[in-house]
């Protein structure tokens, strides 16, 4: 799967492709507007990446502080308001 397949296949009301890695598919829920789904699965991703999606997504409901200590514990810099679009998506390449 290449990156425009990956979010062609983003539909709500659709499940996501079976094959993918709990990172992707909470990567997938999020952009399919399932914050919730996206969420519970980011939080049993006990990884450097589990903690950058997790950070993702506190950013996307506009909790910057939870945000912030998830991007710590993944290692890398938080991001801000501006950086949620290209954040998921350079998530998305380097996963794929």
């Amino acid at each position: 799967m290449n990156y425009e397949s990956f979010v062609d296949s983003i539909q709500p009301g659709v499940s996501p492709p079976a094959d993918l890695s709990p990172e992707l598919e909470s990567l997938w829920h999020t952009k399919a507007g399932d914050w919730d789904r996206a969420h519970d699965i980011a939080q049993e991703i006990p990884s450097a990446m589990g903690s950058r999606i997790h950070g993702l997504l506190h950013a996307i409901e506009g909790d910057f502080g939870n945000s912030a200590y998830w991007y710590r514990r993944a290692g890398v810099s938080p991001i801000d308001r501006g950086g949620i679009e290209a954040e998921w998506e350079r998530i998305v390449r380097d996963l794929l």
